[in-house]
C-alpha cells in the first residue's frame, strides 16, 4: 500500500451506512486492519446503532462489512501501544472492554431486529458481534473463532454472547482450542441461521430484512424484548413474564388489526402501535 493509498483509507469512514427503505445496513470500513474494533470503531458503532434507534422510518438493521474479513476482534496494535501508559494500559483496557460490551448491549436492546451478514472470518470480539446480532447469514468461506486462548488473553468477554448461541459444550471447544470453524459447523451448532454462496450473504440478508420488515414494528419490538428478557428468567417466571406481555400485545391496535386481517382473510395494515 503507497502512502497515498494508505492515507485515503485512514481519512474513509470506519462505518458507512446504507439505506434501502426500511432496512439501514452498517458497514465496518477498516478492511485494511481487517476491521478491527479499535475504540474509535466501537464509538462510531454504538453512535449509528443509537442513530438508527432513533430513526422511525428503520425496522430492521444488518451489519456488513468490507473487505476479506468480517472482523478482527480488537486492535492488538492499538492494544499494545498502550502498554506505555503509566499505568500499563490498565484504564485503557478498561474502558475499551466496558465500551465494547456496552455497544454489543446496544445490539440486543435495539428495539429492532438486526442481522450480520458475514463474508470473512469473524474473529474474538468480531465473532462476539456476530453472536450479539438476532440473526447471521453466512457466506460459505467465512469463519469463526474465539481464539484468544492462543496468545494468552482468553476471549471472556465475546464468551458472553457465544455462550448464549450455542451449547456448553460448543462453546467450550471454540473457547479452548481456539480453533477456525468453518461456516457450515457454525450453522450446525446454531451460530449462524443460514449458510449461502460466496459474495451473496449481503443480499440473502437484504431479503430476510425485507420479510422481516413488512411485520408490525411494534409486535417486532416488544416480542425481541422479550424473548432476551425471558431467557434469563426460572421457567415459572418466564411464563407468567410473557403472558403479561402477550396480554398487554393483545391489547395493542396491530394486533386488533392483525386477527382481524386474518379472520377477514385480507392483508393487514400496520400503524405500529
Amino acid at each position: 500500500m503507497t502512502k497515498h493509498t494508505a492515507a485515503k483509507a485512514e481519512a474513509a469512514p470506519i462505518v458507512l451506512r446504507e439505506d434501502h427503505g426500511p432496512v439501514a445496513m452498517l458497514i465496518l470500513n477498516r478492511p485494511a486492519a481487517r476491521n478491527s474494533l479499535s475504540q474509535a470503531m466501537i464509538d462510531t458503532l454504538t453512535a449509528e446503532i443509537a442513530k438508527v434507534r432513533d430513526d422511525a422510518s428503520v425496522r430492521v438493521l444488518i451489519i456488513a462489512a468490507n473487505g476479506p474479513g468480517f472482523c478482527a476482534g480488537h486492535d492488538m496494535k492499538e492494544m499494545t501501544a498502550r502498554r506505555a501508559d503509566s499505568d500499563k494500559g490498565r484504564a485503557f483496557f478498561a474502558h475499551m472492554f466496558e465500551s465494547c460490551a456496552k455497544m454489543m448491549m446496544s445490539i440486543v436492546h435495539l428495539p429492532k431486529p438486526v442481522i450480520a451478514a458475514v463474508g470473512g472470518a469473524a474473529s474474538a470480539a468480531g465473532c462476539q458481534l456476530v453472536a450479539s446480532c438476532d440473526l447471521a447469514v453466512a457466506s460459505k468461506e467465512a469463519r469463526f473463532a474465539t481464539p484468544g486462548v492462543d496468545i494468552g488473553l482468553f476471549c471472556s468477554t465475546p464468551m458472553v454472547a457465544l455462550s448464549r448461541n450455542v451449547t456448553n459444550k460448543h462453546a467450550m471447544e471454540m473457547l479452548l482450542t481456539g480453533d477456525l470453524i468453518p461456516a457450515q459447523r457454525a450453522y450446525e451448532i446454531g451460530l449462524v441461521n443460514r449458510v449461502v454462496e460466496i459474495e451473496t450473504e449481503r443480499h440473502e440478508a437484504m431479503e430476510l430484512a425485507n420479510r422481516i420488515a413488512s411485520k408490525s414494528a411494534y409486535t417486532l419490538k416488544i416480542g425481541k424484548e422479550a424473548f432476551y428478557r425471558q431467557r434469563e428468567l426460572d421457567l415459572e417466571s418466564a411464563y407468567r413474564y410473557t403472558a403479561e406481555v402477550m396480554t398487554e400485545n393483545m391489547l395493542a391496535r396491530d394486533a386488533e388489526e392483525g386477527i382481524g386481517a386474518f379472520v377477514e382473510k385480507r392483508a393487514p395494515k400496520w400503524e405500529d402501535r
